[in-house]
């Protein structure tokens, strides 16, 4: 298997936005360097909480562009490239890979609900297709179907260069059988904050998370906290942030964390449609929290 060295905290950067809707280039900025200065292990660019639905290809790959050239090797940079056509996705695999990413973050194909076969067929062909590392995500919450433990375990095997899953379909068990199947050197990330602590108990390697864009240094020490056994002090993190996490997905993931960082002073509250802004009872439970929090 393709060496790919990576635990702990993988933030799944937001996209900012100006006010008339283009992309905020300065705000990305000083998000990167806030992550290199907290901690943050890795970073993910373009995946679903950069809400790269609604950005065009030329978005994508400059905002790739961009993270590559500040982190400037400092930590990994991971580009989102899925797409639930095949051809696509290969298109823009190789696209990232000769921007120079670390790897690609390869999302299940959503709508179409693939076959076992098919979904197998997919990332083969992605596979075989570029030479760059590639992390399988699995999130049938959003895709409407899912990447089996069979055939992640099947892929793996088959590709030296498959070295990782993000696995965010919120059941544990499912952990516990990758864990327990998974071919040396494999790395297995959660893709639920809530669950991220106690998946490394069970053996995971970290989490591509969601609220690391608001607590990058807090995150970075729960992860390095459980990763490491250390029981106490991992929940001791994890209870205090635990409500926060939680707001984070009381409405549709990216709205919450980029209402938090625009509270916070980090971006603007601007998204593309559909993505919209808060409802005011949920904006205002989750700016209490930040309060409680002394975050703001």
């Amino acid at each position: 298997m393709k060496k790919f060295d990576l635990k702990g905290s993988i933030v799944a950067i937001v996209t900012p936005f100006t006010n008339n809707g283009e992309i905020d280039v300065d705000a990305f900025d000083r998000l990167i360097d806030w992550h290199l200065e907290n901690g943050t292990n890795g970073l993910v660019v373009c995946g679903t909480t950069g809400e790269t639905p609604a950005l065009t290809g030329d978005e994508d790959a400059f905002l790739i562009e961009r993270a590559v050239k500040r982190v400037a090797g400092r930590i990994p940079v991971i580009a989102g490239t899925g797409s639930n056509s095949t051809q696509e996705c290969i298109r823009y695999s190789r696209k990232a890979e000769a921007i120079g990413v670390d790897a690609v973050l390869v999302v299940g194909p959503y709508y179409n609900k693939p076959t076992e076969k098919g979904m197998y067929m997919h990332f083969a062909n992605v596979a075989e297709a570029i030479d760059v590392p590639i992390i399988l995500y699995n999130v049938p919450s959003r895709t409407g179907s899912k990447i089996s433990v069979d055939n992640a375990i099947k892929l793996a095997n088959a590709y030296e260069h498959i070295v990782a899953i993000k696995e965010a379909s919120g059941d544990i068990a499912l952990f516990t059988d990758l864990v327990a199947r998974r071919p040396e050197g494999f790395s297995i990330y959660s893709g639920d904050d809530f669950l991220a602590s106690s998946a490394n108990f069970l053996g995971a390697d970290g989490c591509i998370s969601v609220i690391a864009n608001a607590i990058p240094a807090e995150f970075s020490q729960l992860m390095r906290a459980s990763l490491n056994g250390e029981v106490s002090a991992a929940n001791e993190i994890f209870y205090k942030y635990r409500e926060l996490m939680d707001l984070m997905f009381i409405e549709s993931n990216p709205i919450p964390v980029k209402t938090a960082l625009a509270e916070m002073g980090k971006i603007e509250e601007v998204f593309r449609l559909p993505m919209c802004s808060m409802e005011d009872n949920n904006k205002q439970l989750l700016i209490d929290e930040l309060r409680k929090l002394n975050i703001i």
